[in-house]
């Protein structure tokens, strides 16, 4: 219980000042990575240098989520600059100028899409800057992006929080129970890579299982999103208006969640969420563009702009530099009249083309991009298990990068514009960096803590297992909150998943009940915390110039974690009870 408690002191730093006392992550993140690092050195007792391995990692990593930052905030300056951002904006006024309609649109469905193709935060980076496009506040736009960081992220980056988390973190199995599902003495990418039948199998049916509780569980996530808005950016500040889009709100969930459950039984974990965002895209659209489930009544506002606090926009600096280099403000953006819906879209048509055709393993592409010659790699720095890897044409930075460049030319835009871009795009990459800097060392060297010699686990097992002593045979309920817990620390489904996947399996043994879907609970929780996760919060608040203002996002999405992993614990204790 000690031990415990010690290794949450760097989660409760951040609790406690970013989201309690609102500090900015820029001055809470630093105080967090000195308790980590502290408690690494004198209580886990971890070498000094294997420390400063973990630190060097996280800053790499930093710099990795930087340059997608900087790609994405330059690909919609690019657009915004070009004119094709009005054209868009006044596409989605004839879908529906409904502001309830246009976030389920873009946050959910267009975000799934995304996340399906590309993970790792990219839907923000996508989303969130389009929607502050279309006129929403920048507060509410990354509180739609992150609410939506949920139900897709399971199969987000073609399945890699299954097929690379979840195998790789069953990986140090020397064996499963005699009634499971299948028995492989292993599970790990390179058995899925050569062919190996039953890991196939075994991954297959936990995806399965992780669709079925989302189905269920994320049906909702849709209409929490749009009483979010009207409670918090409304006029009215009322739960009722987002209430009156329910019928809108659960159709636009079936119609991405049931394809997403199909593809998981019949294809496999790389795309549910590619399929189910592109499927629920096309229908919702076609549908919400015939009125079919509009909320009848004046079409939901936001206040006008000269009534929006101040917390719900961008600083001064960067609102106001927004706000010049809008097409409506800017003259040389006024050949956007003349650009087509279909030449205006087709960045985005490209960039999700583009991100799939880089992910996908039968594709030489990916291949190129990750080939020996383009990429940094160290193997134990400083002699410890820290291994550094940098793979920047990989990365979505460089598809975002690429996809600008092609728009300058499709759109036929000035140098002029282009560098007014990039200028605007580097100043508000580098007001993201401060708290990046600290913020992802410090995730590395909490992960990276259980080789000390005091002979402790790292310290998110030791939490986890302590969580798991006192809940017994009731973990279930607890199972998706260490998953969670896993993905807030780390910022990544698929780094909590390797993580605690084995931990998870072992406590369903433990406990008499099926392991796996212990496990799904784990996949299903660490895709929720995505919703809370430091560091995706910090590039999505950068993206649009909101840095600073985390701690004031993550209050807002906390419930939604809270009831998605206590939703799927009381789902998981029945399902486990049921057929145990």
């Amino acid at each position: 219980m000690f031990y415990a408690f010690l290794a949450s002191l760097p989660i409760l730093v951040v609790a406690v000042f970013l989201v309690g006392m609102r500090w900015p992550a820029s001055r809470a993140m630093p105080l967090s990575l000195v308790t980590a690092a502290v408690l690494a050195l004198l209580v886990w007792r971890v070498p000094d240098m294997e420390v400063l391995a973990f630190g060097i990692k996280g800053s790499l990593i930093a710099v990795d989520l930087l340059y997608i930052i900087f790609g994405a905030i330059l690909l919609l300056n690019t657009l915004q600059q070009s004119g094709a951002i009005t054209v868009i904006k006044n596409g989605f006024h004839r879908i529906s100028p409904d502001r309830r309609v246009q976030s389920i649109i873009v946050a959910w469905l267009f975000g799934s899409f995304i996340e399906g193709a590309a993970g790792f935060g990219t839907p923000a980076a996508v989303a969130v800057p389009l929607l502050v496009a279309l006129g929403f506040p920048p507060l509410a736009a990354v509180v739609s992006g992150i609410v939506i960081q949920s139900t897709p992220v399971s199969f987000g980056a073609l399945g890699t929080p299954i097929l690379v988390g979840v195998a790789n973190g069953l990986n140090v199995a020397t064996g499963f129970a005699a009634d499971s599902v299948v028995q492989p003495a292993a599970v790990s990418w390179k058995l899925i890579a050569d062919g190996n039948v039953a890991a196939t199998a075994l991954l297959h049916s936990i995806g399965v299982r992780v669709a079925v509780l989302h189905l269920t569980v994320g049906t909702f996530i849709p209409l929490i999103l749009v009483c979010l808005l009207t409670r918090f950016f409304g006029r009215n500040q009322s739960w009722r208006d987002g209430l009156g889009c329910w019928k809108f709100a659960i159709f636009a969930a079936f119609a991405m969640t049931i394809p997403s459950v199909a593809t998981a039984i019949l294809l496999g974990p790389e795309f549910p969420s590619l399929f189910g965002g592109m499927v629920g895209l096309i229908v919702v659209a076609s549908a919400a563009r015939r009125g079919f489930l509009i909320p009848a009544g004046e079409p939901w506002q936001f206040p006008e702009k000269e009534n929006w606090p101040t917390d719900w926009q961008a600083v001064a600096e960067a609102s106001a530099k927004t706000a010049s280099n809008t097409p409506e403000n800017n003259e040389e953006s006024l050949q956007g009249a003349s650009l087509s819906l279909f030449r205006s879209w087709l960045p985005y048509l490209i960039l999700a083309i583009l991100l799939v055709v880089f992910r996908l393993p039968q594709l030489p592409v990916k291949g190129w991009v990750n080939h020996p010659n383009v990429t940094f790699a160290v193997a134990d720095l400083f002699g410890s298990p820290a291994d550094l890897k940098h793979t920047p044409l990989a990365l979505p930075g460089t598809i975002f990068l690429l996809v600008s460049g092609l728009t300058f030319v499709l759109h036929g835009m000035s140098a002029k514009q282009y560098r007014t871009a990039v200028a605007d795009s580097l100043r508000t990459t580098a007001k993201a960096s401060v708290a990046l800097v600290f913020t992802v060392p410090m995730v590395q060297i909490f992960l990276g803590s259980g080789g000390g010699t005091a002979g402790l686990p790292a310290m998110p097992i030791v939490l986890a297992e302590q969580m798991a002593t006192l809940a017994g045979s009731a973990w279930p309920l607890l199972a998706p909150f260490a998953g969670g817990l896993g993905a807030f620390v780390a910022g990544s489904n698929t780094i909590s998943n390797m993580m605690l996947s084995m931990f998870q399996f072992g406590v369903g043994q433990q406990i008499g009940c099926d392991p796996f879907w212990i496990v799904a609970l784990q996949a299903v929780g660490g895709a929720a915390g995505n919703t809370i996760c430091v560091h995706n919060v910090v590039a999505a608040s950068a993206v649009v110039g909101l840095v600073g203002r985390e701690g004031q996002i993550i209050r807002r999405t906390l419930p939604v974690f809270l009831y998605y992993a206590t939703f799927a614990g009381i789902l998981g204790l029945i399902i486990v009870r049921v057929f145990s």
